[in-house]
């Protein structure tokens, strides 16, 4: 036997429902793009990366393998995700290429990531 709830309401509150779909229609794209970042950092390596490039600044695959002893083929994966999100940009120095959080998103990075461990 299930249980099911229903919502009986005796009035609908026109204002309410209008205000809040505005409020959608306004805060929509960016609460995609909030919903994106928090679906990677879901994933525990990805939340390490980043939380050692605002400890650190900028990093190397070899680097980051070093520190968590993963090999660098799935830290250049993670990587790579991260990248594509834009939460990582990159810079080559000779052979090298070194990673880190670009400007505009480190502190959006820092609010939710100190706040939340």
């Amino acid at each position: 036997m299930t249980n099911t709830t229903q919502c009986l309401r005796q009035n609908v509150d026109i204002e309410l429902i209008n205000n809040a779909k505005e409020a959608l229609c306004h805060m929509g794209e960016r609460l995609e793009k909030d919903a994106n970042t928090f679906s990677l950092l879901g994933s525990a390596v990805r939340l390490k990366i980043l939380y050692l490039f605002l400890k650190f600044d900028r990093m190397c695959v070899c680097d980051l393998s070093d520190v968590l002893e993963m090999k660098q083929s799935p830290i250049s994966q993670h990587l790579r995700k991260l990248k594509d999100a834009g939460l990582l940009e990159n810079r080559r120095e000779g052979l090298t290429i070194f990673y880190s959080i670009p400007s505009d998103k480190k502190e959006q990075l820092k609010e939710i990531i100190e706040n939340n461990i």
